[in-house]
């Protein structure tokens, strides 16, 4: 059933709502990473759905976005003299 419902989509369009495992990967951790950091504040809380607990894709990316690192102001670690 599940596998029927990514089906419906198309592939261009990817869905808005992500399972815990989805919202992981959508970021590139682990979900154990992911739980982490959805506990201490650098990934946003689920909402609810009646039993199902879903990540709102936006959301994620503007936590994405907001983590360190990647910005041409942050220190070039390669630039770095030690």
């Amino acid at each position: 059933m599940r596998a029927q419902r990514a089906e419906v989509l198309p592939v261009s369009l990817p869905p808005r709502g992500l399972a815990r495992e989805q919202a992981a990967a959508y970021i590139g951790v682990s979900a154990s990473l992911f739980d982490e950091m959805v506990g201490d504040g650098r990934m946003p809380k689920p909402k609810k759905a009646n039993a199902r607990t879903i990540w709102d894709r936006m959301a994620l990316d503007r936590a994405f976005t907001r983590l360190p690192g990647g910005d041409p102001d942050d220190a070039d670690d390669w630039s770095v003299e030690v």
